[in-house]
């Protein structure tokens, strides 16, 4: 490949962003996003042309570029890695020694179950560790399509799992137990709490921390899909995009997806209580949010992608008998995310079951801000405001 392929895809990443992504007033450091926008675009292009050369597949270079760059170890911490079930664990302890039986948290990492690691999320648990003078597991889920849907929620399981059984070996308070992760890896710290609920030889959950979680995939139109469709870092028809690629599946159904006709009437009408733009505050309508017409079922569409509805994938569908049996939870949402309702109507369902919510929404925030958490001048203050906001929540247990 010509040395002028990479500077004439990023010119070209540039302005495709300028034309085809929107960055609305408010935003934490739009010029920063646009650069960092840009770099991301510029990668799915390479990596498309490297797959079509046979010379590694396109998520290969997209997951090298995301994993960011290694921090240096801290000298405070004592980092252990191991693998449990052929998954990788990264295990955060302070060094110095302790007052009394610590917090166990485990950290689940985001990236749409295909992409990311726990090299990509170590400043977030080394942060935390520090932070909440806790012990911090990172869980360094194996990633679709080369293992597929449904293995990540399986290796999420099995890592919690042995966690809980060997909390004398790290100090770790029973009573203190607190399973985290952004975006889809909020998803799966919100299954894995639920699974968790029948598995009464083990100590309970005392909460679960979920930074802009994505917890359904019934309805693409609710108003924080529409405003922020075209929003970096994660447009809305690119959640669409990477849900087939996690089940390892082609899109060719995905402008049907998007428009919601996948949903057979019956189901709409049986979450429409749950899942409905009605529900959401009007206040978070006013940034130009238009209700969507009707949209008739297509059951081959359905039968394409109908892994989606289900509770593992949409723990947002869960009964009230399974949701009000669920810890303390604290919820980030942020502004400019097409997942910020996705938050907004698990904050309500919790509510309305009894559960206690601690709920911060980030006005400048968006999809992703935490992957540049660290990384000093590049990185978003908005980032460090929602992770102190995190931390302090964690010490309050």
């Amino acid at each position: 490949i010509s040395p002028l392929v990479v500077p004439a895809l990023f010119f070209w990443g540039v302005f495709y962003d300028l034309f085809s992504s929107e960055l609305p007033l408010g935003i934490d450091q739009p010029l920063k996003l646009r650069f960092y926008h840009s770099v991301m675009i510029t990668t799915m292009v390479l990596g498309k042309i490297l797959q079509k050369l046979g010379i590694c597949s396109d998520l290969s270079l997209l997951r090298i570029v995301l994993d960011g760059i290694p921090p240096w170890r801290d000298s405070t911490l004592l980092i252990k890695d191991l693998k449990v079930d052929e998954v990788p664990l990264r295990i955060y302890q302070p060094k110095w020694p302790p007052t009394g039986k610590r917090r166990g948290i485990l950290y689940f990492h985001g990236g749409a179950g295909t992409f990311g690691s726990i090299r990509a999320c170590e400043r977030i648990c080394c942060y935390m560790a520090k932070k909440c003078n806790s012990v911090v597991v990172s869980v360094g889920y194996r990633l679709a399509p080369e293992h597929p849907y449904p293995g990540q929620y399986f290796d999420c399981l099995n890592a919690t799992l042995y966690f809980m059984r060997n909390l004398e070996e790290y100090h770790v308070d029973p009573a203190l137990i607190i399973l985290s992760g952004d975006s889809c890896g909020a998803n799966f710290a919100t299954v894995i709490c639920q699974i968790l609920l029948n598995k009464t030889d083990l100590p309970k959950v005392r909460a679960q921390v979920l930074l802009y979680p994505g917890l359904q995939g019934l309805d693409f139109h609710l108003p924080s899909y529409q405003q922020n469709a075209s929003v970096p870092m994660l447009f809305r028809n690119l959640v669409v995009y990477f849900c087939f690629r996690y089940l390892n599946k082609e899109p060719s159904v995905l402008e049907d997806v998007l428009q919601n006709r996948h949903v057979p009437e019956s189901m709409k009408q049986k979450y429409k209580k749950w899942v409905s733009a009605d529900i959401i505050p009007n206040k978070f309508k006013m940034r130009g949010y238009v209700p969507q017409k009707p949209t008739s079922y297509k059951p081959e569409v359905h039968e394409a992608i109908k892994e989606i509805l289900a509770i593992t994938f949409s723990p947002l569908l869960a009964e009230d008998s399974i949701i009000r049996q669920l810890p303390e939870c604290y919820i980030l949402t942020c502004e400019f995310d097409v997942f910020r309702d996705d938050g907004l109507l698990y904050k309500k369902r919790l509510e309305d079951n009894g559960v206690q919510v601690t709920w911060c929404h980030s006005e400048s925030g968006f999809h992703g801000i935490l992957s540049f958490f660290g990384y000093g001048i590049f990185s978003f203050l908005t980032g460090k405001k929602i992770m102190d906001s995190t931390v302090n929540f964690i010490n309050s247990l």
